[in-house]
């Protein structure tokens, strides 16, 4: 007898995000990315300089006559807006001090920035020494993040699809967490080896694979062109019929 494989439902999934590298201008584009998931996945942070939001309890600062969140602030910040996002336009910096010494010129770029969500220039600064530039819209079905060091996308989808696989094995009946030394985990090493592909623009999906032995599949699916990302959950049943282009398991 011949045994049909049962095509996946997109309800049997359990994480979706988009992600579109663009290596030249050192940003990515996500959809499905919350600003909590970002800072819990690669923090401690420290200062952020706030160029839109609908923050109520942020600090100011003279020189530029913008507010800032101080960074024993940032993830009650983050938490603000879990249930109710909104814009988010920010930049990171290390010091007030050094923020005071920014020109008119830098300043007049910041705010830029954040109106236009594109920098004139290369937005990371020697005075704010910042690692990212955040910029999402409401509802955050597109964020547009800067990265100093592009690698810390990857380390943060890595960290964020980790973070899943914890939570559905903490999940797990106590008779089998019991026999399990550890959890699943996706490597740098396995996702890096992929970053090609990121560049093309893509839907990466997680689906957990009931076997002997607990694992997980990775289904990477590049977006078609008839699909804009800020639709892709609109289009999702649609865009999970397609066979994946490649698969990590772990």
């Amino acid at each position: 007898m011949i045994m049909v494989k049962k095509a996946r439902d997109t309800e049997d999934f359990l994480h979706h995000i988009y992600i579109h590298m663009n290596e030249a201008d050192q940003f990515v584009m996500f959809s499905g990315l919350t600003m909590h998931q970002f800072v819990k996945s690669l923090g401690p942070f420290n200062h952020l300089l706030l160029l839109k939001h609908k923050y109520e309890d942020s600090s100011y600062n003279m020189h530029t006559q913008l507010e800032f969140v101080p960074d024993e602030e940032v993830l009650s910040f983050t938490k603000e807006f879990m249930d109710n996002p909104s814009d988010l336009r920010w930049i990171d910096f290390k010091d007030e001090r050094k923020l005071n010494m920014l020109t008119s010129q830098e300043q007049a770029e910041l705010l830029y920035i954040g109106h236009k969500k594109e920098p004139i220039r290369s937005p990371f600064y020697y005075q704010l020494q910042n690692r990212f530039v955040y910029l999402s819209n409401e509802e955050e079905s597109m964020t547009k993040i800067y990265f100093r060091e592009l690698n810390d996308s990857l380390h943060l989808v890595v960290n964020i699809l980790n973070q899943v696989v914890r939570d559905k094995e903490k999940g797990a009946p106590f008779w089998r967490r019991k026999q399990k030394e550890g959890y699943p985990e996706l490597t740098m090493e396995q996702f890096i080896s992929h970053k090609p592909l990121l560049k093309e623009g893509v839907l990466l999906s997680l689906y957990k694979i009931e076997k002997s032995k607990v694992s997980y599949d990775l289904e990477i699916r590049l977006l078609p062109e008839s699909v804009y990302p800020d639709e892709i959950w609109d289009e999702l049943t649609a865009v999970m019929k397609q066979s994946p282009d490649e698969t990590i398991r772990f």
